[in-house]
């Protein structure tokens, strides 16, 4: 064995028949998919505390993709072991809102589609569901449903106030009523007449009521 055959593996053999320039085509073009991922995130964000670090996050999960999807489709014996190797990987991160899942499948989907040479899809798939998402994931409803919390002196009380609720709001539905020594509790679901808070001040100056709350439902929780 000479010097130079030293350097004749089969490792080198494989490292050669990648094309640099394809590589560098398929990151530059996962990096811009990624970028108006991101750029589509931050529009249709619409939680609490928005999280910088999740958007970066889809980037990377989109040009991670598109690397493993380069090295898969380059060797078939490496993609065997490649998706024995992912299949033992677990995630533990919960997703707090459920439009964030959609951003996941997208920044993979764009990984794999641009990984496998499929250029023109991933482009024209990534600008319509990015359209479809800016027109319908932020969208701001006019008839959004509240919660009004009520502590009660007694039942005098409550028939003033829930007779106050359906003549000032839209819609009204009880949910829960608690009873205890110290009064009565409601919750009820609302819909405010041209979304004006106003009806919380009138619900206060009921002779009875000794404490009003208003918060915002969306039907999963209350924030």
């Amino acid at each position: 064995m000479t010097f130079r055959d030293v350097f004749k593996s089969s490792f080198l053999e494989k490292a050669a028949e990648f094309s640099l320039m394809d590589i560098a085509l398929a990151m530059v073009l996962a990096f811009a998919i990624a970028l108006f991922i991101f750029y589509v995130y931050k529009k249709t964000f619409s939680g609490v505390m928005y999280s910088a670090s999740f958007g970066v996050s889809i980037m990377a999960m989109t040009m991670i993709t598109t690397l493993i999807i380069l090295a898969v489709t380059s060797n078939l014996v490496l993609s065997l072991g490649m998706v024995g190797a992912l299949s033992i990987v677990r995630f533990r991160t919960a997703i707090k809102e459920p439009l964030d899942t959609a951003f996941i499948f997208w920044a993979i989907s764009a990984g794999i589609v641009i990984g496998a040479g499929l250029i023109p899809m991933g482009i024209i798939g990534s600008v319509f569901i990015g359209i479809m998402l800016l027109l319908f994931a932020n969208r701001k409803s006019t008839d959004t449903p509240y919660i009004v919390v009520l502590t009660l002196a007694g039942d005098e009380a409550e028939e003033k106030s829930m007779a106050l609720i359906t003549e000032k709001t839209k819609k009204s539905l009880l949910k829960s009523k608690t009873v205890s020594p110290s009064g009565i509790e409601l919750t009820v679901e609302v819909r405010l007449k041209d979304m004006s808070a106003k009806l919380l001040n009138e619900l206060l100056a009921v002779e009875g009521v000794n404490s009003a709350c208003l918060v915002s439902y969306n039907g999963d929780y209350v924030s």
